[in-house]
């Protein structure tokens, strides 16, 4: 791929045809992802080592610490900021290759769509790690844990695991929850946005 496909991409990315893309892309690229990278890692980096059973054993502790965390929050918000990423991404390299100017997005009645169907797929992704991350993490980190060791200790069944900073994490997980609804609110909002311009409401760019 040639540079100027690559710097139309990367401006497409970094400046949506829309003024509310625009601040999700701000809102999105610098806030959220600064929480998850800086705080996050400050809150859950050695959650691992400092989670202990009782007995405090070094099998029993991972073996519960695995059996707690299937999937550790750090990797799955990752996960989530990238896989939410694809679609804005993949109708930007689109653009980029069809060599579409961002102020004539809006112009194109099949651009727009596109555009908006990206915009909607944003928002199923984001519905879809919402519900994964209730499943997977819920609302609250107790400071107990209760473990289910059987298959590891025969002379025991449930054993107490201390969960270190819970109620740091629980916050966190608070943040989380609402910066995903925020993201929402702004992708609906773009497509608002968008209506508003074809009906002759808002001015275009």
């Amino acid at each position: 791929m040639s540079p100027n496909y690559m710097r139309s991409f990367s401006e497409g990315c970094l400046r949506p045809p829309t003024v509310i893309g625009q601040f999700h892309t701000l809102f999105f690229g610098s806030v959220r992802m600064f929480f998850l990278g800086v705080l996050g890692f400050a809150v859950y980096g050695n959650e691992a080592l400092h989670f202990s059973c009782d007995p405090d054993k070094r099998e029993v502790n991972l073996f519960c610490y695995n059996q707690f965390r299937p999937i550790t929050p750090q990797v799955f918000w990752a996960l989530q900021l990238v896989i939410v990423l694809v679609p804005g991404a993949f109708f930007h390299l689109y653009a980029a290759c069809k060599n579409i100017k961002q102020e004539d997005i809006l112009q194109n009645v099949f651009y727009t769509g596109f555009y908006i169907f990206s915009v909607f797929l944003r928002i199923i992704l984001e519905a879809v790690a919402f519900w994964l991350q209730i499943q997977l993490f819920g609302f609250k980190v107790n400071a107990i844990y209760m473990c289910d060791v059987g298959a590891l200790e025969k002379k025991l069944n449930i054993t107490r695991c201390m969960v270190p900073e819970h109620l740091e994490k629980t916050i966190f997980l608070i943040a989380m929850y609402t910066f995903t609804v925020i993201t929402v609110i702004l992708c609906v909002a773009e497509i608002f946005e968008i209506s508003c311009r074809k009906l002759g409401i808002l001015k275009s760019q």
